[in-house]
């Protein structure tokens, strides 16, 4: 594996993006409306609830973590997504170029963005609404990095979709976070959900993220188990995602689909 024609991967994204306000924008823009919306909305909470909680740290904090997912998710597709509509994507395969090479470009490029992205809601919620992540102690880290490899995983899933499919599945990547949320507890515990979404939960690492913080956040020990049960999840995504774009690959270039990728639907 190159390390050269990784960064090479890397750096065209990012002249993509230094050279267009367009692609600048919307990495700040929706994080920016979502910490204004749900900040004021914990705002307003503290005022009308009995119970002296402090929704803060609990919605705040949930919506930003959440958020920094989607833009870990969305930070790779769109990379891979600049290729397609750019029809630059075979160019890249008639060069020594492999796959494990242009993936892990791909996530350089993702890690740009979602940082980019993490300290821009940083900011406001902490310097606008108050929101000190000190609250969650050494723990948040592991927490983040689970939301980032889970975030990786289903990036590179949604870009194998979008490649056995064609362009006009794209359609398919951009509901995955808000499918998938009601599945994780964002904003309330998993037990409060149906026996079979707390099954479909419990192989979905965000799921214990949010369950700690909120264990954090009332004060209470964090589930070690969960903890590193999640990153492991995380991780054995990556895994497979990985392998199921790889073999989706083959199979485009075996049966010649690869060669009409440049079409608007593939079957």
């Amino acid at each position: 594996m190159s390390l050269t024609r990784i960064y090479a991967i890397f750096l065209r994204q990012m002249y993509l993006l230094r050279g267009s306000l367009t692609r600048i924008i919307p990495l700040f823009v929706w994080i920016t409306v979502d910490m204004i919306l749900w900040g004021f909305m914990t705002r307003y909470l503290n005022t009308v609830g009995e119970s002296g909680m402090n929704f803060v740290p609990l919605l705040l904090g949930a919506v930003l973590m959440w958020d920094f997912f989607t833009r870990v998710m969305q930070g790779l597709a769109t990379a891979f997504f600049e290729d397609c509509w750019s029809r630059n994507f075979l160019n890249f395969f008639a060069t020594p170029l492999s796959t494990g090479e242009y993936i892990s470009g791909l996530v350089l490029t993702s890690i740009a963005t979602s940082m980019f992205g993490l300290l821009v809601m940083l900011f406001l919620s902490g310097v606008v609404f108050g929101l000190s992540f000190w609250a969650y102690g050494i723990a948040l880290l592991p927490l983040l990095l689970t939301l980032f490899m889970f975030g990786i995983a289903i990036g590179i899933l949604g870009v194998a979709l979008v490649l056995r499919f064609g362009p006009s599945a794209e359609w398919l990547i951009w509901p995955l976070p808000a499918l998938l949320s009601p599945f994780v507890g964002v904003f309330y515990p998993i037990a409060v959900l149906p026996e079979w979404m707390q099954a479909i939960a419990k192989i979905l690492p965000p799921s214990y993220v949010f369950e700690n913080i909120r264990a954090i956040v009332h004060g209470q020990a964090i589930s070690q188990a969960g903890l590193w049960g999640s990153l492991a999840l995380s991780a054995g995504y990556i895994v497979v995602s990985a392998w199921i774009f790889t073999r989706i690959y083959k199979f485009a270039l075996n049966t010649g689909l690869i060669a009409r990728y440049g079409s608007e639907t593939v079957s």
